[in-house]
């Protein structure tokens, strides 16, 4: 094989693993999904857990009316289609440099610069901690910080809500959820999945363990402990009552194969630590138990 076309053909590796999915797959994926009923298209107020706030929606079922159009899908950055297609452009550059009069050199340099760029952003934007268990700065070992009551409102943009009160049984129910949530998707549960949270995020699980599944592998997720959480804003609307609460939390998060199980990504035995916002909805004025997700935020 001549030396082109090597490099031909490890132009075309860089861009298929650009399009891959991420390979650690848990809840979410490392995006930002769901619904915050009619505070969906506001960021949630920021706390010592999350001190920079949650990344907007990848993907959610809540309309939003911009400049009297209707959009059913937000979000953007490199995880969108935009950012995709312009680091498609940017590779295509690439390829031209290297087969159209600037050499094999300087098509290199581009391809090289791209790819680890494109990893760098690609690594932000998901907002994914991978800290050994217990090294992240501000580790407090502990679980949700003393209840603070009602959220002091957040952004000016969000509807104004009615005070809700977060009582302990509240905070023990969102750390449980935590657990359940996770345990479910490892297992691929559907019907707890279905329990545990909104129609809506059930169908993003289900979606994402189909997607695993094509592959040929399983999320493999386990000893999940919350190590820090604080709660964002909590509110009442008509139909529901909401709370989002920010966690730290570290797991055991791999990818399987499904027929040998070969772990293919990640480690079932070194906890690794994410920070995420999770929004919790009830039907207005139930207990503790009634908690369901009803979103999961990156934290920036």
């Amino acid at each position: 094989m001549s030396l082109r076309m090597a490099t031909l053909l490890a132009s075309l590796i860089v861009a298929l693993s650009l399009g891959a999915p991420d390979a650690f797959a848990r809840p979410g994926g490392g995006f930002s999904i769901g619904s915050r009923g009619g505070r969906t298209f506001s960021m949630p107020s920021a706390t010592p857990t999350a001190p920079r706030s949650a990344s907007p929606f990848d993907q959610s079922m809540e309309q939003k009316s911009f400049a009297g159009q209707s959009m059913g899908r937000t979000g953007g950055g490199f995880s969108s289609g935009f950012g995709r297609g312009l680091l498609g452009g940017l590779l295509g550059v690439g390829l031209a440099s290297l087969l159209f009069g600037h050499g094999l050199f300087g098509g290199l340099i581009w391809l090289v610069l791209i790819f680890f760029a494109a990893r760098f952003v690609l690594g932000l934007l998901r907002g994914r901690a991978t800290y050994p268990a217990g090294s992240a700065p501000g580790s407090s070992g502990g679980a949700f910080r003393s209840p603070m009551g009602p959220s002091p409102g957040g952004s000016p943009a969000a509807p104004s809500p009615r005070p809700l009160d977060i009582a302990k049984a509240d905070y023990d129910a969102f750390e449980r959820r935590l657990g359940e949530v996770q345990a479910a998707y490892s297992n691929e549960d559907l019907a707890a999945l279905g329990r545990l949270s909104t129609p809506e995020m059930a169908g993003y699980f289900r979606q994402e363990i189909a997607a695993n599944a094509s592959r040929g592998l399983v999320n493999r997720i386990g000893d999940v402990r919350l190590l820090q959480g604080d709660l964002a804003e909590s509110w009442r609307e008509p139909g529901a009552d909401y709370a989002t609460v920010a966690m730290r939390f570290s797991l055991t998060d791999a990818m399987v194969e499904r027929a040998t199980g070969k772990v293919v990504s990640g480690a079932t035995g070194t906890p690794e630590q994410a920070t995420e916002l999770w929004t919790f909805r009830r039907p207005p004025g139930a207990d503790a138990g009634a908690w369901i997700v009803s979103a999961i935020q990156q934290a920036r």
